[in-house]
């Protein structure tokens, strides 16, 4: 049986794994940065003190790289705190996750490192062994020379062998006038778009954006020329610009991750999505079909709430967020189902034309969903209920107690935003399970890890679940070919 204590421990993982989910310490709709940081590291610190285990464990789960950064910061600014076990699997779990974070992210990580003084042995040796799986050091080199230089004078490594010869990597670090010129092409091409204009096409963008500053040269003619040289989202970034300048900059929307692509969808302007409907909207469910995979068509019937109410305007630094995650939930759950009834709170029935506005009636649209009679019901909403003010919870309340005790309809809540004074992510109802969502890749996981805090599964199925999500990433990352590494152009999320 279970003890309180158990109890306890289970709702403290779930209640950080939410926050670690959604919140990235910036501004939110309903509360500022400073409250945002300042509730993210009081949980960071309440559960790396009491349960540290699991602290270290949530690196296996789908939180997004803010917080899987500050998790690996934390555990190595404490190691003396840690039993050699408790070390070793650290170890791997950190090892596994900084694999999978952008490069830009882990160099910031390094970064902040070097500035708080945690210098330790095993710090050097994460930094070590980071760098040395890095599969090209020359691009590094060039793309994140300050970040490259900072993790290798802080953990006193020697600059990682050149493919041009022993030092060469040296000294285009830290002595770049030593030589006339460098036999490893990259490194090189830097050297020559100092004074040579078609030098800069052989950089990576965001080195050679820079060079093209300085040389003056037309925006268009820069696009057009450097596009075969840019990542994914890059193209898909400068796509706006590009357009307005005359500029041909294609983006293959065909292949991006659907989260991204639905905040790509979202920042065009509404006369823009319509002309460009049927490329979009095939987009997006192609996108959606590749996420869902083998789960496509087999969840049954399904209705989805979706919040486009004004609050999913987001803030400045997340801009439209909510409003992205509800987007993209809208096209999974269209792959997933056998059949579809979404209801946005706004009442339009054209989701490629979403935008964030008015009050937030969920309650409404719960009744009319409710008398879909789904087998699965997902709301997607940062819970604020106000046109009226706590129907929604209301109506969910009679619904599980009164007319479905038996849960013939499953409900699951799915919260895009973090609540900083509750810790928690804002819910509507003390009997659904409410999950924190960030990409709608990780739905189906979150559906299902939203259940442990139902009640009708106890610590003990949330550790196993747990214990089996590290022993598969870690599998995953021991793999031959290890997982499929973020492009540097596009990290994961926030």
């Amino acid at each position: 049986m279970d003890s309180s204590a158990d109890r306890v421990a289970a709702e403290d993982v779930l209640l950080f794994v939410n926050a670690a989910i959604t919140s990235t310490g910036q501004h939110e709709f309903h509360s500022g940065a400073y409250e945002q940081r300042m509730s993210l590291d009081f949980l960071h610190d309440y559960v790396r003190v009491n349960y540290r285990p699991l602290y270290a464990a949530s690196l296996a789960l789908d939180i997004n790289d803010h917080n899987a950064a500050l998790i690996v910061r934390r555990l190595l600014e404490t190691a003396r705190e840690a039993t050699t076990e408790e070390r070793h699997v650290e170890g791997r779990l950190i090892a596994a996750r900084l694999a999978r974070l952008p490069a830009p992210r882990v160099y910031r990580l390094f970064r902040a490192l070097r500035a708080a003084k945690v210098n330790n042995r095993r710090t050097r040796a994460v930094m070590r062994d980071w760098l040395a799986a890095r599969p090209d050091p020359a691009l590094d080199a060039v793309k994140y020379r300050s970040g490259l230089k900072c993790a290798l004078r802080h953990a006193h490594l020697p600059p990682p062998g050149g493919r041009g010869g022993d030092g060469e990597l040296s000294d285009f670090l830290f002595a770049p006038g030593r030589r006339k010129q460098y036999a490893t092409p990259l490194l090189d091409s830097w050297r020559r778009a100092h004074y040579q204009q078609k030098a800069l096409y052989e950089l990576p963008f965001t080195v050679a954006e820079g060079f093209a500053a300085a040389h003056r040269i037309d925006r268009r003619v820069f696009l057009e020329r450097i596009a075969p040289r840019m990542t994914r989202l890059e193209r898909l970034r400068v796509q706006a610009s590009a357009r307005s300048r005359g500029a041909d900059v294609a983006a293959d929307l065909s292949r991006m991750p659907l989260t991204r692509l639905a905040a790509y969808v979202l920042g065009l302007p509404l006369d823009d999505r319509i002309a460009r409907r049927a490329e979009l909207t095939g987009a997006l469910r192609t996108a959606a079909g590749r996420t869902a995979g083998a789960q496509a068509g087999t969840w049954g019937r399904v209705a989805a709430v979706l919040d486009d109410s004004f609050s999913t305007t987001g803030s400045r630094q997340k801009r439209r967020r909510p409003l992205v995650t509800a987007l993209a939930c809208h096209f999974l759950l269209e792959a997933l189902a056998g059949s579809y009834l979404p209801l946005w709170t706004s009442g339009r029935q054209d989701a490629l034309l979403a935008y964030p506005y008015g009050a937030t009636p969920l309650g409404m649209r719960l009744l009319d969903a409710l008398e879909y009679a789904p087998e699965q019901l997902v709301i997607v909403s940062d819970g604020f209920d106000n046109a009226p003010p706590g129907l929604a919870g209301e109506v969910l309340r009679v619904w599980r107690t009164r007319l479905d005790p038996q849960g013939r309809t499953s409900v699951v809540h799915l919260n895009p935003v973090y609540d900083a004074e509750d810790f928690d992510v804002r819910r509507l109802a003390a009997r659904v399970p409410t999950a924190g969502v960030r990409n709608a890749e990780d739905l189906p996981a979150l559906v299902q890890l939203a259940r442990f805090a139902e009640g009708r599964t106890g610590p003990a199925e949330l550790r196993a679940h747990l214990d089996d999500r590290v022993r598969r990433f870690l599998t995953a990352e021991a793999a031959p070919d290890g997982p499929d590494a973020p492009d540097d152009g596009e990290g994961g999320a926030g």
